[in-house]
């Protein structure tokens, strides 16, 4: 009997969606769950219209790059609002998802055994596409800064992934950061790949585009999402910007493996982008504002986390558990029912670690269950603790 490809062996599931599958069914038992794994924001969003979309266009194959209406939208939208100039005919390619948009790229970049340096905490595909591409992802701990990523750099070193605002601290990389970045590709003619997912989850101006500091597009790469700044991850859009020579490259990819996007919802996108920015610029404002209290109700119960102040995810300690992450999250579900995401699914030194999502349930669910993460603290701890918690949320 044939078997799989033996390079699948080391390549994992995505941690994440493995326990929000655990979350469905567990639900369609009709129990209750405080689901606080999930990597998006529920907004209401209005449907638009859809008697204007042509038919039957709308029914067939449209151009493997995206809707050149949409790539003008896109490409205009990166340079309004991050001061990135985008060629919509050359520089710019849509597809199905950031998650496709981030393989292809690695795709179009790596040759087997290049190496990838990754930095924890690292969303948890990043490490698995570079195992499917048959690159070498090196993991940078989560005690390193992007300042010491020097001594990470080896003569197989291909590229960098950076991720920024970062899922799932909510760290958003300075302006020197980034400059030290592009200097060490310059050095050493590396890639950078940049994920900007969550470019519009801040309420000041801090995030800065990693394409911003290479207008040449001379070694940058520039993935982004339709699903989590509108607030749309059903739909699968997302987009990569680069060079127009990667950008063929990637085309080539795209035509192959998804033929183009979805046209239908292109061309929804392409009569109602900015209306439905408009409906959900307040809505990622208010799920900021709603993260930031949040992690204030952490620190008051005595809980720590990863600095940042962008998305809408808080990576908290589970500190001084005696439990991995995966053991503890396994139990805040089954004993608590409570759904977060263990930490070890963003690097092994990340394992102290749980991320929490404020995006899908009310306030105090949220505090109901950051309560439980305390509640299994204090159950898994070597010695009797006392957290700090106001009186109002006491339990």
């Amino acid at each position: 009997m044939p078997s799989a490809a033996t390079h699948l062996a080391d390549v994992a599931q995505a941690l994440s969606i493995r326990y929000n599958n655990r979350v469905y069914e567990m639900k369609a038992r009709g129990e209750d769950v405080i689901v606080l794994s999930l990597g998006e924001a529920f907004f209401d969003i209005p449907l638009f219209s859809f008697a204007e979309m042509p038919m039957p266009e709308s029914y067939h194959y449209n151009s493997s790059r995206g809707n050149p209406e949409l790539r003008r939208q896109l490409a205009a939208y990166y340079g309004r609002r991050y001061g990135v100039a985008v060629n919509a005919d050359t520089e710019i390619l849509v597809t199905a998802g950031s998650k496709a948009a981030i393989h292809m790229s690695l795709m179009a970049i790596l040759d087997p055994g290049d190496e990838v340096l990754v930095l924890e905490p690292a969303w948890v595909s990043y490490t698995e596409q570079v195992k499917l591409c048959h690159g070498v992802p090196v993991m940078v701990p989560i005690d390193e800064t992007v300042f010491g990523l020097d001594r990470y750099v080896t003569a197989r070193t291909k590229a960098i992934i950076v991720n920024n605002p970062n899922n799932p601290s909510g760290q958003v990389m300075t302006r020197a950061e980034l400059e030290h970045l592009h200097a060490l590709a310059e050095r050493h003619d590396l890639f950078l790949l940049s994920d900007e997912a969550y470019s519009e989850f801040l309420l000041d101006d801090a995030f800065i585009s990693c394409g911003a500091l290479d207008p040449e597009k001379r070694h940058t790469l520039v993935c982004n999402s339709i699903s989590k700044n509108h607030g749309m991850s059903g739909w699968r859009i997302g987009y990569v910007i680069a060079s127009p020579a990667l950008i063929a490259e990637v085309l080539k990819i795209n035509q192959h493996l998804i033929t183009c996007p979805p046209t239908i919802l292109e061309h929804y996108l392409v009569r109602h982008f900015d209306a439905i920015l408009e409906v959900t610029r307040p809505q990622i404002a208010e799920v900021v504002r709603k993260r930031g209290e949040m992690a204030r109700y952490l620190e008051s119960c005595g809980i720590g986390r990863l600095p940042g102040d962008a998305t809408f995810y808080l990576f908290a300690s589970i500190e001084p558990s005696t439990l991995g992450s995966e053991e503890f999250c396994t139990r805040l579900l089954e004993e608590h029912h409570v759904c977060a995401v263990p930490g070890i699914g963003y690097g092994t030194s990340c394992d102290r670690y749980i991320r929490i999502s404020v995006g899908t349930e009310s306030d105090e669910r949220v505090k109901h269950g950051i309560r439980q993460v305390r509640r299994l603290i204090e159950a898994t701890a070597p010695a009797p603790i006392h957290f700090r918690l106001e009186p109002a949320a006491a339990v």
